[in-house]
């Protein structure tokens, strides 16, 4: 309520304010149809583009130029130029291109972002475009109803309607206002005056979420005559920094890499700002003078967007040189934070914290390519944690899992004392990551293609997979807990006989995911794996058997015994099916997964 009661309260005060003012209406009808198209445009464009974006983007790094060059086609493309740095500090934060490439495109966007405003500024304020509007929303319905294509392109046609609509109402709604308020009799002579005007450019850019929106509006008012050009000039100033606070507050919760490109975005912008405030002078007489000499008369309109074009394309120039030491100097300010060998340290219930997804951004959302590495770089970590709780579970020390002898001294100790209970280590550190992984795949809205579905079903399986073995690691603790605290009896003997057995299990396993052998090689490996399993298994059976025979087991020891063996069983079944999930299919993504099992280094350990 308390976040909702002030929005109820701003729209009943604008709808008061329209019922006294027509003009002001028109003018907040006109910018919400020109937000709505610019957005309509967009998701069009994107879905058109599929995953080409993508692979564009990771093509794009291998040099400086090409970098710049995608950032300015690409903003081309999407008129947005704070989607395209949305989309490279994904990239940057899932680690497919480098820092030093992201900065060369984010300079592109920033001058790619020019474009939309000189086809506002060419469109001009004595062109009608209510007559092409109509006819494109009713051909972008109808394309509607054509398939995925169709669709895309429909968002395509209604965005431009909606823009064409937007424009026509903004102009009309500053027409009225003009006739009541004349906004240059309140002009403040001198810098103040600037900076309150990049005060306002910088407010109504963050407010609106839209540096085009916020230069539409410029453009209506400097062609009513409510602005001067110095006023006008000052606002694209300013509307250029507010472009940096949504990319800032994108990166803050993200990687480093992130939060070194936002970083660089906000010195870039205020310094080609700081730039274009100090030559303000110099480059209004220079953009007039253009002008002029263009054969294009004093038009404000050509003038504004004449002017963000030179100071973002000095700002370009002044900038770089220093990218190669402007990334240097980041990441040493900047530096990664180095993952920790043991993430939690206690076990105690006075002090125990939930272990949450460390990898799952928002912003990487954005793209399929960049949601896809988030969502393997988790499920590493699930499967750290899986088999953290799985050896804590069997009371064993997580350092056997890497070492190069099995220490029979330690296989052979009682359990823990201190009540490693793997119910409580699976609900505080698997299942709310488990929970987070699946909601943070249910929000991704982009298209995918059919290497991505088959990825994104892959990864569900594998998170399954991890959690049907931890729960079964819970079931195998009870009876293990139990006999392990007993002297030396035969009950004890085959419990530890199992625990022996899973620990190789899950040893070989871990050995599996780091193999980089050929295929063949590899699926002999996995085959000789499960043919030793096999044979523990039946031998174990037999063995029970003949000891109930004997009378050195009860039939009630020998059933939980089998109970635990089939628990044993499944879980080297689901981690098995992890590695298993990449077979036979040659995409790089889906053969990424067969490392899940072999990060290194461990989550979970005893104070």
């Amino acid at each position: 309520m308390l976040r909702i009661a002030p929005l109820l309260l701003l729209c009943l005060l604008m709808a008061i304010s329209f019922f006294y003012s027509h003009a002001w209406l028109l003018l907040c009808a006109g910018l919400a149809l020109f937000l709505f198209g610019m957005q309509c445009l967009e998701d069009g464009l994107r879905l058109l583009a599929g995953g080409k974006l993508e692979q564009w983007l990771a093509r794009s790094t291998q040099t400086p130029l090409k970098s710049l060059f995608f950032g300015i086609g690409a903003t081309m493309l999407l008129q947005s130029s704070t989607l395209v740095s949305l989309l490279t500090i994904a990239f940057i934060s899932t680690g497919l291109i480098g820092l030093a490439g992201g900065i060369a495109i984010l300079f592109g966007a920033n001058l790619g972002t020019t474009s939309g405003i000189w086809l506002l500024a060419l469109a001009g304020q004595n062109v009608s475009l209510s007559a092409l509007a109509l006819p494109l929303l009713v051909f972008g319905v109808l394309a509607g109803f054509s398939g995925e294509r169709g669709k895309a392109l429909g968002r395509v046609l209604l965005g431009v309607g909606f823009l064409f609509l937007g424009i026509e109402e903004i102009k009309q709604g500053f027409s009225g206002l003009t006739e009541g308020f004349d906004p240059l009799r309140w002009h403040v002579p001198g810098l103040l005056g600037v900076l309150l005007y990049c005060l306002v450019g910088l407010l109504l850019t963050v407010v609106l979420q839209s540096s085009h929106a916020s230069l539409m509006l410029t453009l209506a008012a400097l062609a009513a005559g409510q602005l001067s050009l110095e006023q006008g000039l000052a606002i694209a100033i300013g509307s250029n920094v507010g472009t940096t606070v949504t990319a800032v507050l994108a990166a803050l919760g993200g990687s480093r890499a992130g939060q070194r490109l936002a970083l660089v975005h906000v010195l870039f912008n205020l310094g080609t700002a700081l730039l274009a405030l100090a030559l303000l002078r110099p480059l209004a007489w220079l953009v007039q003078w253009l002008t002029t000499w263009l054969g294009l008369g004093a038009n404000p309109l050509i003038e504004l967007a004449m002017f963000h074009s030179l100071f973002n394309g000095m700002g370009v120039l002044l900038f770089w040189p220093w990218q190669a030491r402007l990334a240097g100097l980041l990441e040493r300010l900047l530096p990664e934070v180095a993952e920790p060998a043991v993430l939690i340290t206690e076990l105690h219930p006075a002090r125990e914290q939930l272990t949450h997804a460390r990898y799952l951004d928002d912003t990487v959302l954005a793209s399929a390519e960049t949601a896809a590495q988030a969502v393997a770089q988790e499920l590493q970590h699930m499967a750290r944690l899986s088999f953290e709780v799985i050896c804590h579970a069997l009371y064993l020390p997580v350092a056997q899992l890497r070492s190069e002898h099995v220490d029979e001294q330690i296989l052979q100790g009682r359990s823990d004392t201190r009540g490693l209970d793997a119910e409580q280590l699976y609900r505080r550190h698997v299942k709310g990551v488990h929970a987070e992984l699946l909601d943070f795949m249910s929000r991704l809205d982009v298209p995918l293609d059919s290497q991505h579905q088959r990825f994104w079903t892959a990864c569900q399986v594998a998170a399954l997979q991890l959690v049907d073995a931890v729960k079964d690691a819970k079931h195998l603790q009870k009876n293990l807990a139990h006999y392990l605290e007993q002297g030396p009896t035969v009950p004890r003997q085959a419990y530890l006989d199992l625990r022996r057995h899973l620990l190789l299990v899950l040893r070989e396993l871990r050995q599996l995911g780091m193999s980089e052998l050929p295929d063949a090689q590899w699926e002999e490996q996995l085959q000789q794996l499960d043919e030793r399993a096999a044979d523990f298994d039946m031998a174990f059976r037999q063995r029970l058997f003949v000891e109930v025979r004997e009378r050195h087991l009860s039939g009630l020891q020998a059933s939980s015994l089998m109970n635990d063996l089939g628990y044993a069983s499944r879980i080297t079944q689901s981690l098995r099916n992890v590695l298993l999930l990449a077979q036979g299919d040659d995409s790089k993504l889906l053969r990424g997964l067969r490392s899940l099992l072999a990060e290194e280094g461990p989550l979970i350990a005893l104070d």
